[in-house]
C-alpha cells in the first residue's frame, strides 16, 4: 500500500500558520483607517477610496529590501526590516504625490517560525503607523526546500491615492528651481550588496563600537519614510517634483524626474556625509562616482520647489522634524553635460 502522507510530512506547519494570523491581528489594528471594510482574516481585503479627493487617481507602487535581508539574518535582529518594507513603497508612490492608503506584504520562507515572522510584521505595522497607511492583508508562504533554515524573503506592496490635478510628474521643473535634500538614516535599503562585500574583505566586526552604537546597528538602521512631512508640505505649497534616492544614488534618481534640456547642479559643501558613508568609501576603496551611483550619501529625498518658495519649503519640512539641506539648482543642460553635476 502506499504511504499515508500529510502537509506536514512535506515540512509545513499549518497550525504555525494559523497561530501567526491571530498574533499579527492586533498590530494591523493599530494602522486602521477609516476607509478600510475589511481587513486581515479574510480571502480579500475591502478598502473605499476617501471621500475628500474629486477627482482621485490610485498610484500603487511595489518593492522588497534587498540583501539587507542577510544582515538581519546575520545579527538576529528582525523588528525592524519591516519598516524598511513599508518604506521603500511608499516612498516610492509617494514621489507622485499620492496618500498611501493601504499595504500588503509578501512573506516567504522554507519553515515558518512565527516568533520571527511576529516581529517582522510589528515592524511592517509600525512602518504603516509612520506612513498613516492601514495594514491590511498578505501572504505568508511557506516552502519546505526553498530556502535555508533561519531565512527569508519579503515584498511588499503600496497603494496610494492623489488627486489627478495634483499629480507630481516633474514636467513644471523649470531652470532656476531650487533643489532641497532630506537627511538619510544611512544606507537606507540600497547598496547592501557592496556593504557586505565590504565587511567581508575587511573582516569588519559587526559588533564593533561605531560612534557609540554597534558597527551592525548603524547599518542595520531602518529606512526613513517621509510620508507625514511631505504630505504637510504638498498642503502648503506646490512641490514640483520629489525623487526617493534608491538604488542608483544621486546621480541616478534625480534625473528621473528632471525633464529633456535640463540637469542639477548640487553643491557637494552642502551637506555632511554620515559618518557611515565614510567608512564604506575609505574602508573599501570605492570611488566617489561610484558612492554617489549607488548610495544615498546622507540623503534620502530630493524636493524640488520654485526659488520663491525655497525658504518656506524650508521652514515647514524644518517644523515637521526633518533635516533640510539647499542641494542647489536646476540648470540648462549643456552639450555633454552629465544630468546631475556635485562639485
Amino acid at each position: 500500500m502506499p504511504p499515508t502522507l500529510s502537509y506536514r510530512d512535506a515540512g509545513v506547519d499549518i497550525d504555525a500558520g494559523d497561530s501567526l494570523v491571530e498574533r499579527i491581528k492586533p498590530y494591523a489594528r493599530r494602522t486602521l483607517r477609516p476607509e478600510v471594510l475589511a481587513g486581515i482574516g479574510g480571502f480579500g481585503a475591502l478598502v473605499e477610496l476617501p471621500r475628500r479627493y474629486r477627482h482621485p487617481v490610485l498610484v500603487s507602487g511595489t518593492d522588497g529590501v534587498g540583501t539587507k535581508l542577510k544582515l538581519a539574518f546575520a545579527l538576529g535582529r528582525h523588528d525592524t526590516i519591516g519598516i524598511d518594507l513599508v518604506a521603500m513603497s511608499v516612498n516610492d508612490i509617494l514621489v507622485q504625490g499620492a496618500e498611501p492608503l493601504f499595504f500588503l506584504d509578501y512573506y516567504a520562507c522554507g519553515r515558518l517560525d512565527v516568533d520571527v515572522a511576529e516581529q517582522v510584521v510589528a515592524g511592517i505595522a509600525r512602518g504603516c503607523e509612520l506612513a498613516g497607511c492601514a495594514l491590511i492583508g498578505g501572504e505568508t508562504a511557506e516552502m519546505p526546500g526553498m530556502y535555508p533554515i533561519g531565512e527569508y524573503d519579503l515584498a511588499g506592496f503600496a497603494v496610494g491615492v492623489a488627486e489627478r490635478d495634483r499629480l507630481i510628474t516633474g514636467a513644471d521643473i523649470r531652470a532656476g528651481d531650487v533643489l532641497l535634500g532630506l537627511a538619510s538614516s544611512g544606507p537606507h535599503s540600497n547598496g547592501y550588496s557592496l556593504i557586505r562585500k565590504i565587511v567581508e574583505v575587511t573582516g569588519a566586526d559587526l559588533a564593533a563600537d561605531f560612534h557609540g552604537r554597534s558597527l551592525g546597528e548603524v547599518l542595520l538602521e531602518p529606512t526613513r519614510i517621509y510620508v507625514k512631512p511631505l504630505l504637510a508640505l504638498m498642503q502648503a505649497l506646490p512641490v514640483k517634483g520629489l525623487a526617493h534616492i534608491t538604488g542608483g544614488g544621486l546621480t541616478g534618481n534625480i534625473p528621473r524626474i528632471l525633464p529633456e534640456g535640463l540637469a542639477a547642479r548640487l553643491d557637494a559643501q552642502a551637506w555632511t556625509w554620515p559618518a557611515v558613508f565614510r567608512w564604506l568609501m575609505e574602508a573599501g576603496g570605492v570611488r566617489l562616482e561610484e558612492m554617489h551611483r549607488t548610495f544615498n550619501c546622507g540623503i534620502g529625498m530630493v524636493v524640488v520647489v520654485d526659488a520663491a518658495e525655497a525658504d518656506r519649503a524650508e521652514q515647514i519640512l524644518r517644523e515637521q522634524g526633518e533635516t533640510v539641506h539647499r542641494l542647489g539648482r536646476v540648470e540648462p543642460l549643456e552639450a555633454g553635460q552629465p544630468r546631475v553635476v556635485i562639485a
